[in-house]
Parts: structure tokens; C-alpha cells; sequence
């Protein structure tokens, strides 16, 4: 069973709508023993930095993340929820993230002709061997839609990069703790291939 972090950040129907496609038990919850119990759990979300810190707060949702992490439970946290496992966000100043990974959000500079946020289509470009990223080939593309970005301290966590104004570091993986800032569940079927992956995992 693949346990959808509840916390009123939105896209979890999205991302509750691929894993049924591939075939995978999932339930949307909020509730510290069913997410732990899980065999995978992921965090989705859109919306600002300080705003889901404060629900996930206001929620006691903190712990059973970092107890997720402590565990060994494959974790997976996509778009908000790649951002707000790492220290802070431009977005919400004096708002300290989970600070599981080292790095901070900025946001993506304005660029002629670029327009913020980023919505839209963009190439991966595969580094350091991601265990999300198997049978994926360089350069697909995949579904971005936000205004901050990640850079993360960890270079060799880092194993999808993306270009829009700036390298964004587009995925992280360390130990049992995975990121997109994408969506992989709108990015067609390399999206379900890279879900499948992490369901495999």
C-alpha cells in the first residue's frame, strides 16, 4: 500500500489517479499508523513553502515524516513537497523547512523571455545513476509547474537537472528519500514510468 500525505496542499487526486492506473493500493491520510505502515508514501503538494510547513504542523505531520525517513520507508516527495524537505524557501522567509536534505529554494530569476512561474514541458538531463530513473532515456521531457527552484548542497544527491533561466535541480534522491520537482504524475508516460519506479523500488 502506498500511503498520500494528507495535508491540504492539493494534487493528491492526480497523483492518487496514476498510482491507480499502475495498478497500486493507495490511501490518501493524515493518520501517523496507516503512513507508517505503508510500503511507500509519498508527499505531494502545490502551494506556498510557509504555508504547508504551517499545516503540516498544524496537522502533527513533522515527526511522522522524519519517522518515515528513519524507518527505511521509500519516500517520495513531489513539486512543494521535493521543496520542503530541505532548510528554507525564498518564498517564506524565517519559515525553516524539514531540513531532512541540505539546500535551500530560491526563486527562478527573471529571464527575457521566460515567464514565472515555469508552466510547462521541460528536458531532463540524467546524472549520477537515480534509481527513479531506470529505462528512462536523457533528455525526456517532463511536466513543471513552479516559480521557486531547488539547489541543493549535496551535488551528488542531485540526479536530474533541468534549464529554465537557470540549472534547476529538478530530482534528489538519497538513501530511502526521493524528490521531483516535476510531476510525474501529468509527464504522460515517462511520468508513470518514473512512479513505477519508485513503487519498484
Amino acid at each position: 500500500m502506498i500511503a498520500i500525505i494528507d495535508y491540504d496542499a492539493g494534487n493528491l487526486k492526480s497523483v492518487e489517479k496514476a498510482l491507480d492506473f499502475l495498478g497500486e493500493d493507495t490511501v490518501i491520510s493524515r493518520d501517523r499508523d496507516e503512513i507508517l505502515s505503508a510500503d511507500r508514501v509519498i508527499l505531494p503538494g502545490v502551494g506556498s513553502f510557509g504555508d504547508a510547513m504551517a499545516k503540516l504542523k498544524s496537522y502533527n505531520l513533522i515527526n511522522t515524516i522524519y519517522d518515515v525517513a528513519d524507518r527505511g520507508i521509500p519516500f517520495l516527495g513531489i513539486c512543494l513537497g521535493l521543496q520542503l524537505l530541505f532548510e528554507s524557501s525564498q518564498e517564506s522567509e524565517g519559515v525553516t523547512g524539514l531540513g531532512m536534505l541540505k539546500g535551500n529554494i530560491l526563486r527562478i530569476p527573471d529571464t527575457p523571455g521566460l515567464k514565472i512561474p515555469h508552466i510547462g514541458w521541460n528536458s531532463l538531463n540524467l546524472i549520477n545513476d537515480g534509481r527513479l530513473f531506470k529505462g528512462i532515456e536523457e533528455n525526456s521531457y517532463v511536466y513543471f509547474v513552479h516559480s521557486y527552484y531547488l539547489k541543493a548542497e549535496e551535488q551528488e544527491i542531485v540526479k536530474a537537472t533541468a534549464m529554465y533561466g537557470t540549472k534547476i535541480h529538478a530530482s534528489v534522491e538519497k538513501g530511502n528519500v526521493f524528490a521531483c520537482q516535476f510531476h510525474p504524475e501529468k509527464s504522460g508516460e515517462i511520468g508513470l514510468k518514473i512512479l513505477k519506479n519508485f513503487v519498484s523500488l
